[in-house]
């Protein structure tokens, strides 16, 4: 099953993703779900979580996440670097249940685990990351590229993901918290020189504007039946009448006056600094 590879840096203190942090400020993000198949707005909507019900949550900013990415609008940035992860898998601390999705958290009083490269002028340290899914395989990913979703098509069993999924019984319910030691993530986030970049929000509230996205071309394979374990977690603590935790993404928001930037070329190349000049040079490695 093929998952959406995406990061998230957070400029301001926030949980999220695959969270960095910026020394004493925070964080960046995490993987999702995907699949190929094209997404009506519509369909995908249809069963939306109660935190999205009210108007209320929404701030009405300028910048929000997250978007439908439009392959043919992106802008090609030959300024981008490359992104540099490195992890430490001794950093890992816990695994929890938030009640909106499952959390794995690790201790970043150090740079043992950091992010740096790519859109960011600073290193960003690990805080955490989270997953989002939809009760099935047809939609999942809170980002869609060319209006299509991910989270469907068999692919890869990752043996370090499954020490993952073999925890999630034990924080089934929400607000349950057990101790996750020594796990690797860069099964979810391997390297891939080639991404999209965009200034947007947090996902969830308070929905702060604070976020620096990084959505990269190359998806993950992971196998089905450990994405079906995702299902099986809970929205409810223990006690009450069980809501299975599924579909916990925030519906599309607008683009408005955004550019989402590109580090690679494709059919459409837009240069940022001459869009009118024919672009000839060769990208370079």
């Amino acid at each position: 099953m093929v998952v959406m590879n995406s990061l998230r840096v957070i400029l301001q203190a926030s949980p999220g993703k695959l969270l960095w942090r910026k020394f004493q400020i925070p964080r960046f993000m995490p993987t999702r779900p995907c699949s190929l198949y094209t997404c009506t707005y519509k369909t995908r909507n249809r069963a939306l979580h109660p935190l999205w019900e009210s108007v209320d949550l929404v701030p009405g900013g300028d910048r929000q996440s997250p978007i439908n990415i439009r392959w043919r609008d992106s802008v090609y940035d030959p300024g981008l670097k490359p992104l540099t992860i490195s992890y430490d898998p001794a950093t890992c601390l816990h695994i929890w249940n938030n009640g909106y999705s499952f959390l794995v958290e690790f201790e970043d009083s150090t740079d043992k685990s950091v992010i740096k490269g790519g859109p960011l002028e600073h290193n960003y340290r690990l805080k955490q990351f989270h997953f989002h899914w939809g009760a099935i395989d047809a939609w999942g990913s809170e980002h869609t590229v060319d209006s299509k979703c991910f989270p469907a098509e068999l692919g890869k069993h990752h043996k370090e993901l499954q020490k993952l999924v073999d925890t999630l019984p034990s924080i089934k319910h929400k607000d349950t918290l057990v101790e996750f030691g020594s796990f690797d993530p860069s099964c979810l986030m391997p390297t891939c020189p080639d991404y999209w970049t965009y200034s947007g929000s947090l996902t969830t509230p308070p929905l702060s504007e604070s976020v620096t996205w990084i959505i990269k071309k190359q998806p993950v394979e992971v196998d089905h039946d450990q994405l079906e374990q995702f299902r099986t977690l809970l929205f409810t603590s223990e006690g009450e009448k069980e809501k299975r935790m599924v579909d916990n993404f925030r519906p599309l928001q607008p683009l408005m006056n955004r550019t989402v930037r590109s580090s690679f070329r494709h059919d459409y190349v837009l240069n940022v600094r001459a869009k009118s000049k024919p672009v000839t040079s060769q990208a370079t490695s």
